[in-house]
Parts: structure tokens; sequence; C-alpha cells
């Protein structure tokens, strides 16, 4: 019984509330479903001049962006990108001209440079913290604080 509940509390101490997690682009459905409640008002209101209706000049506005991935990577951004199939935790330094100056979260001493096309846009994850993750670990403490007072009176 000792051993689980000290195995619990080494796996609640190494714990993180942090984790990666990808950017979801704006959908564009949501958009098209904004353009068609337009769409219905200007119908219901004929007084109303109707300008864009065309659904070529729909279909072209709910392609999405270009991502640019300097504004993505700004400087000082803990991310974690994958590069040639590999993936890095780094803290970004800077941009000089199409390269990343980056360098491990673990290790300020070393530099690491990236070309941006080297840079898979698509699997860029930033660092930010987890609601649920932080509600598990504090249920899980209270449940083994709860337990040890309960042995304790025991």
């Amino acid at each position: 019984m000792r051993k689980n509940l000290y195995f619990i509390i080494i796996l609640c101490t190494l714990t993180s509330c942090y984790t990666y997690q990808v950017k979801k682009p704006v959908d564009p459905a949501v958009n098209n479903n904004q353009g068609t409640k337009k769409n219905t008002a200007i119908a219901n209101n004929p007084s109303t001049e109707i300008t864009s209706t065309n659904p070529a000049s729909q279909s072209l506005s709910a392609q999405p962006a270009p991502v640019n991935i300097q504004e993505k990577l700004a400087a000082g951004k803990n991310v974690k990108i994958e590069v040639d199939n590999n993936s890095y935790k780094v803290i970004v330094d800077r941009w000089e001209g199409d390269s990343l100056v980056a360098h491990p979260v673990r290790n300020a001493k070393k530099s690491l440079k990236f070309h941006k096309n080297q840079i898979n846009s698509e699997r860029i994850a930033e660092k930010r913290f987890s609601q649920p993750i932080a509600d598990i670990l504090t249920v899980t403490a209270y449940a083994a604080i709860g337990v040890g007072i309960y042995l304790l009176v025991k």
C-alpha cells in the first residue's frame, strides 16, 4: 500500500499542468454560417441592396489564410516545432532574415538555427496552461491528503 502511495505522490510531483498545444485555425464553416445569417437578413428586408451573394466569392473567403511562421514564432515564445521529422522544444530568440535562432528549453547556452522552409508550420505547438490536467492533479492531491489523514487517525 505504501509503495503505491509513494508512486502516486512521485507521479503528481513530476506531472506538469503545461502542455504543448497546436493553435486551431479559424474554422471557415463558422464564417459561412455568419454569412448565411447576413444573407437571410438581407432577403427578409427587400429595401437592402444585395452586394455579394456570389458563391464563388464566398468560397474564396472560406479558404484558410496562409500561415506566417514569423508571426507565430515571435521572440520569447516557448514552442514545440517539427523540423525535418524531428521535434524540438525551443524558446525563440530572434529571426535573422529567413532563419529562426532559438535555444532548447533546458539548455540556454546551446543555439539552434533553422530556415523557415524547414519548419512544419502546421505542427507548431505553443506551451499553454491546461486546466483539465490542473483539475485532475488537484483532485488527486486532495484525495492523497484525505487518505493520509485517514491513515494517521486510524
